[in-house]
């Protein structure tokens, strides 16, 4: 089915409200309520939104450390549930390791044929065949079931890891027995690399056969993405394969959701009572092989606002799809850091908050904020707060200017960004504002 055809039928798919019945073991006297509407289905029986378990919420456990607010993790996904969210993604190494059992507490609560998982191998630091066993076994004892829905080999850049990390340990073998068995009902891969990467394992596909493989898509990377990968490429290429697609990152880490004022401007005159995230949400869910969009849903407010979305959901016409290509031209313009707070850099050996560091940088840049110099209006006062904001937003233990260049962060970093560099470049920007030489 080609985009026009695929514009006329868009939408069908189960209706949030049959899945208001659903109560999880009697745990509660009624069912969240569900929205009015139905869940969009690109491909059936899979929800187009997807739960992306990588932001859970947080809190200060009892010795002060980070733990999953499991009691807020459970009602979002009681009323994703009910309003036909299905596809759950986590990764035995998201959020220090906490994100599996903090998805599997909240799935099991309810049928297993309810909810469908997947997770991954996440093998990177020690990828041996007893390992990488040991690391999918324990993803099934934690959901409590013999099989998983769809299986990633996770974030790989081209065909040299995929060989190190699971055909040289003969792990792959064993995943695809475990297929032929039924306890992995789809095995695919999620991608992070350049386009000669992602050509290798293209190349794969008629000795492997993916039933899916897991990219970075929206409407910036469509066209401009950071490396040469354009999602727009791999788009085509995964079509022409027929292999279905799960989108990664559609908020490229929640920037598109928070633009800088000038483009944000442009999105709200079309549509004022839309969310900025609801456009970039349409565009990948705009396009026919895409059978689910993952968003990282750290908060109620997020989930409900998705579901305005994706409950009877419209495309975007070919109009808007243009007018989105210009947006993410325009929003390259502002040389923001290409981070997406996924947190594999953590936690630095130095204390360094990475993500916290870059999330403040891009703030500045969109909200307006950021200082260029002298010559701007109301310096003197910009300067002062900037400098103000960064000591309480970022611990001063915690700052760039602790970064000793150790690259230990760089080889996580599925965005390939240059840390080090740029702790260093920001650092430097900011001692240039306490000693007034910018």
């Amino acid at each position: 089915m080609d985009r026009r055809d695929f514009l006329k039928t868009a939408g069908l798919g189960v209706a949030g409200a049959a899945a208001a019945s659903l109560i999880p073991g009697g745990l509660h006297a009624e069912a969240p309520q569900a929205s009015t509407g139905t869940m969009a289905q690109n491909y059936p029986g899979v929800g187009l939104l997807g739960f992306g378990c990588m932001r859970w919420p947080m809190i200060k456990g009892p010795d002060g450390k980070d733990i999953i607010d499991q009691a807020k993790v459970d009602e979002m996904v009681d009323l994703a549930l009910a309003n036909g969210v299905n596809y759950y993604d986590t990764s035995p190494v998201y959020l220090q390791g906490q994100s599996e059992e903090a998805a599997a507490k909240a799935l099991n609560r309810y049928p297993r044929e309810q909810w469908q998982l997947a997770t991954k191998l996440s093998n990177f630091a020690d990828a041996s065949r007893a390992n990488s066993l040991k690391m999918y076994r324990r993803s099934l004892e934690l959901f409590q079931t013999d099989y998983i829905d769809y299986y990633l080999l996770h974030s790989i850049s081209g065909a040299a890891e995929f060989r190190r990390r699971f055909e040289d340990t003969g792990i792959m073998k064993d995943l695809l027995r475990e297929k032929a068995a039924g306890h992995i009902r789809a095995l695919g891969f999620s991608f992070h690399g350049t386009r000669e990467g992602f050509d290798e394992l293209m190349a794969l596909h008629d000795k492997y056969h993916w039933d899916f493989v897991q990219i970075q898509m929206n409407y910036v990377d469509w066209n401009h993405a950071v490396r040469d990968a354009n999602a727009s490429y791999m788009y085509d290429e995964l079509d022409k394969r027929e292999i279905p697609i799960t989108i990664m990152e559609p908020l490229r880490g929640g920037r598109l959701a928070d633009l800088p004022a000038p483009l944000a401007d442009q999105l709200k005159s079309r549509e004022p009572s839309r969310s900025l995230a609801s456009w970039a949400f349409r565009f990948c869910g705009s396009y026919p092989r895409v059978q689910c969009i993952l968003s990282g849903m750290s908060y109620i407010d997020h989930l409900r606002d998705n579901l305005e979305t994706f409950l009877d959901f419209k495309p975007l016409t070919e109009e808007e799809l243009a007018f989105l290509d210009k947006v993410g031209g325009d929003f390259e313009k502002y040389r923001m850091i290409p981070c997406t707070g996924c947190q594999y850099c953590m936690p630095c050996p130095w204390g360094i908050d990475i993500p916290g560091v870059f999330k403040f940088y891009n703030d500045a840049i969109g909200d307006g904020t950021y200082v260029s110099g002298p010559e701007q209006e109301g310096y003197a006062r910009m300067r002062r707060r900037y400098l103000a904001k960064y000591d309480k937003s970022i611990p001063a233990a915690r700052q760039a200017d602790h970064c000793i260049g150790c690259g230990v962060c760089v080889s996580h970093c599925p965005q390939r960004i240059r840390i080090p560099r740029e702790m260093r470049r920001i650092d430097s920007y900011i001692e240039s504002l306490k000693q007034e030489t910018l």
